[in-house]
């Protein structure tokens, strides 16, 4: 891993109504790291992901977001030219976002549209390269055997391999995963997660990944980001988090349900 810096986020806030999601976060994000955020329900996680990806307009201020050296947002308002460092960062989400009327291969294919032109994508125009890349990158994934089948009529943890592998298509640096494992059972859910510390320590793909799963957090990331009503109140190694931090973060009933075995 090297110390080039791939994600700046400087002073951002964001306000919905009266209340303040994020309190003038800041964060330095290296190339090829693995960070997990991780906080209670409304602590600003998902918004933080979406404003990376200018999905979410931050307040107006000093705040800023530079990824690549470029700016996605600033003083409130996203760049026009987000669309450049959309092309580098893929976004999974809880749900997939796949279109369940296309095949598996269709909305893998469709990561190259930043590339190829959007109505050549729709009309299913692919170029052989995408097509190659497409089958490579779910070949990658371990699912190239639906590649035929309607997204639709797949399982939640074959539809998010899936998204992960329109995601290689794309061709991203950063990989931006929204709860990917929020919806999936135990054994899909770790698979997700083995493949996407795979493609962070195999492929040097730089991962921010949010999750509820404190445990998962730990386990496969190398840097852990806990916010709490908006602010970062963590940011360092998962062997220096311990319980006593963790029931800070999250509340005391959070030692009804600490598993056994994780650090004190």
């Amino acid at each position: 891993m090297t110390s080039e810096a791939v994600l700046s986020i400087r002073d951002i806030s964001k306000t919905f109504g009266q209340r303040r999601a994020l309190d003038k976060v800041s964060l330095s994000v290296a190339k090829g790291e693995m960070i997990a955020l991780i906080g209670p329900s409304g602590s600003g996680k998902s918004t933080l992901l979406r404003s990376i990806d200018g999905l979410q307009t931050i307040d107006g201020g000093d705040g800023a977001i530079d990824v690549f050296g470029g700016k996605v947002q600033h003083r409130g308002r996203v760049s026009d030219k987000v669309r450049d460092a959309r092309i580098r960062i893929g976004f999974i989400a809880q749900q997939f976002n796949l279109v369940g009327r296309l095949t598996l291969f269709s909305n893998v294919a469709l990561g190259s549209l930043g590339r190829i032109g959007f109505w050549r994508g729709m009309l299913g125009q692919w170029p052989a390269e995408t097509k190659a890349a497409a089958m490579q990158a779910l070949h990658r994934v371990g699912v190239s055997d639906y590649a035929g089948q309607r997204a639709n009529t797949l399982s939640g943890g074959q539809q998010q391999r899936g998204a992960i592998a329109r995601a290689l298509v794309q061709k991203a640096k950063i990989i931006l995963a929204d709860e990917p494992v929020a919806s999936l059972d135990p054994v899909s859910a770790r698979k997700v997660m083995d493949i996407l510390r795979a493609l962070n320590r195999e492929d040097g793909l730089t991962v921010i990944v949010t999750l509820h799963q404190v445990d998962y957090a730990l386990r496969y990331c190398d840097r852990v980001v806990a916010l709490k009503a908006g602010k970062i109140v963590y940011d360092g190694p998962p062997a220096s988090l311990g319980k006593t931090q963790l029931i800070e973060i999250y509340g005391p009933e959070f030692e009804d349900v600490f598993w056994e075995g994780a650090p004190q």
